[in-house]
């Protein structure tokens, strides 16, 4: 899937020397920004780390029908 994003010049500048000085792509050095971003903010990153948090016991608390109390 293709977004557009906005970079300022001065950004964009900045990634590009990087980017050569280190030797990667401009898509890896934004793939990896967005991962960092997303691991501050405690979301998930990957397909496997969606998973594994639906599958978590914290996500299943909330739809599971509470146990009645034996009488």
């Amino acid at each position: 899937m293709r977004k557009m994003i906005h970079v300022s010049m001065a950004s964009n500048e900045a990634l590009q020397a990087l980017a050569a000085e280190t030797k990667q792509s401009f898509q890896d050095l934004i793939d990896e920004a967005i991962a960092d971003l997303l691991k501050k903010h405690r979301r998930p990153v990957t397909l496997k780390d969606m998973l594994r948090e639906s599958l978590s016991n914290d996500g299943n608390q909330a739809n599971r029908p509470k146990r009645r109390r034996p009488a």
